[in-house]
């Protein structure tokens, strides 16, 4: 049996039954007595037997793959396919991956994902323009999750951007911040949006917006941070988690203390601001929930004549130990 892969056959003849009693075993399906599965499924495991569910695809009609493309650059891509994994198994559905690199376009991402026979795509924070995305939707379902500006022939799943920094400068108000910075996005999916939001909600509070360019990567979070310390101010919310934790690391390689000389707040509560040592409040997008979400519109268009729908679910705060009351004669 050396470098050959186990066969129905071979779990047959090893458990003494019939090649067909295999499969209905395999399959799960009525037809065997317990003792035979019992049989068979030890007789499988000892050859190291696993299903070809290649094979089983090739036979169906359907293949119940869902594409997912993501970007290699955004842990909390990472989070939300790890989420929508466990979703789409709940379904009895597959995930398929289709990365979007610094040399493979998102396109080309999407291409291989419908070459592979997905029935439906799950795009991460799509950045093709309404045109390419509906030309995708009307050869298959198509979910946009994280941006919802994609035109009404896709769903979308989104995160309220508006709500977000509502909360997130709700809360620095709230420890007696005034002057709050925001380093933005830049043109990626939803910087925009929370960058209009923060001049929004700093207008109604009667407070003086201040804005700085900023980026999703660490190495734009330290830039950004060196930008705030010619005019230092009392608290600062970041784009993302990771731009956060590049202002974390310019302000305390200053001498500066977080919370104390200034507050910090990300965005996501990915995994990175959950780390013992770095402790980031955050505003959370709930990766699970949005990647339920995401999965379940996938499946109803899929299962039933359902139009596209656009959903918003509303984020909330995680404190942790970089927010805190404003420094004493910070408000001056």
């Amino acid at each position: 049996m050396t470098g050959k892969r186990p066969t129905l056959m071979d779990v047959a003849e090893a458990a003494g039954v019939s090649r067909a009693l295999v499969s209905i075993v395999m399959r799960d399906a009525p037809g065997a007595s317990e003792a035979t599965r019992r049989k068979v499924q030890e007789a499988a495991r000892l050859l190291g037997y696993r299903p070809d569910s290649r094979a089983r695809l090739l036979r169906s009609s359907r293949t119940r793959l869902l594409g997912v493309t993501f970007s290699t650059s955004h842990a909390f891509h990472a989070e939300i396919v790890d989420a929508a994994y466990a979703a789409a198994g709940q379904r009895g559905y597959e995930l398929a991956l289709s990365a979007v690199t610094r040399d493979r376009t998102e396109t080309h991402a999407v291409e291989a994902l419908v070459d592979l026979g997905c029935e439906a795509l799950i795009m991460i924070s799509p950045t093709l323009d309404e045109q390419e995305l509906a030309g995708f939707a009307a050869r298959l379902p198509v979910v946009s999750l994280l941006r919802d500006d994609v035109g009404e022939s896709l769903d979308s799943v989104s995160s309220d951007d508006r709500e977000g920094i509502r909360i997130a400068l709700g809360h620095l108000t709230s420890l007696g911040h005034t002057r709050i910075a925001h380093v933005d996005g830049g043109s990626m999916v939803s910087g925009p949006q929370r960058r209009e939001a923060y001049l929004a909600e700093m207008a109604g509070l009667g407070l003086e917006p201040r804005v700085i360019p900023g980026g999703p990567t660490e190495e734009d979070g330290m830039r950004a941070g060196r930008e705030l310390q010619d005019n230092l101010p009392t608290a600062v919310v970041a784009f993302n988690d990771r731009c956060a934790l590049g202002i974390l690391e310019s302000l305390r390689a200053s001498g500066l203390r977080v919370p104390q000389d200034v507050s910090v707040l990300g965005y996501d509560d990915s995994q990175f601001a959950r780390l013992s040592y770095i402790r980031l409040s955050s505003i959370s997008q709930d990766a699970p929930l949005l990647a339920s979400a995401a999965v379940d519109r996938a499946i109803q268009r899929l299962e039933s004549t359902t139009p596209a729908a656009h959903l918003v679910r509303i984020p909330h705060l995680v404190v942790r130990g970089t927010t805190g009351p404003v420094p004493s004669g910070g408000t001056r």
